[in-house]
């Protein structure tokens, strides 16, 4: 066997090698299909509650909110990005950059926007107590998704 040829099948061995270390590398959240992409911002805590008749205290869904996360370092301009339920209810952010390590609730009720809170403005309660909540990015792809109740992962 030719040098040349002994070196192109060592490379060829050191690449395939790679690629298996690479693939058991992988995180467990993207093994699991929970995340659709390379995104940092995640679904992270969720509330509901059920007062009877569908509305939270008040009548207003004010204690019904779920968690965005952003995981990663940088910040991320959520503008766009939308949250929805599986009936098909949805919240599209407006302007707000999300800073590396934190969070925002995203609560159903109404109240004053801000950079740890944004409200949906709604009456009626979203999240039922088996739901499925996906969030999306400004290109309409699944980011990350949370299922709950019966049946579902919480």
């Amino acid at each position: 066997m030719s040098a040349s040829r002994i070196t192109r099948t060592v490379i060829a061995g050191v690449l395939a090698s790679g690629a298996v270390v690479a693939a058991a590398a992988m995180p467990a959240s993207a093994a699991d299909g929970r995340h659709h992409g390379r995104s940092n911002v995640v679904i992270g805590d969720v509330n509901t509650r059920d007062y009877g008749h569908g509305h939270g205290r008040g009548g207003r869904g004010g204690d019904e909110w779920i968690e965005v996360v952003n995981t990663g370092r940088g910040s991320v301009n959520l503008r766009g990005w939308t949250l929805s339920d599986s009936d098909g209810n949805r919240y599209r952010f407006g302007h707000l950059r999300l800073a590396g390590h934190s969070k925002v609730r995203v609560h159903t009720g109404f109240g004053r926007d801000g950079w740890r809170d944004v409200y949906q403005d709604r009456r009626n309660s979203v999240w039922d107590r088996r739901d499925t909540a996906t969030l999306r990015n400004d290109d309409r792809r699944v980011v990350d998704f949370k299922s709950w109740g019966r049946g579902g992962r919480h």
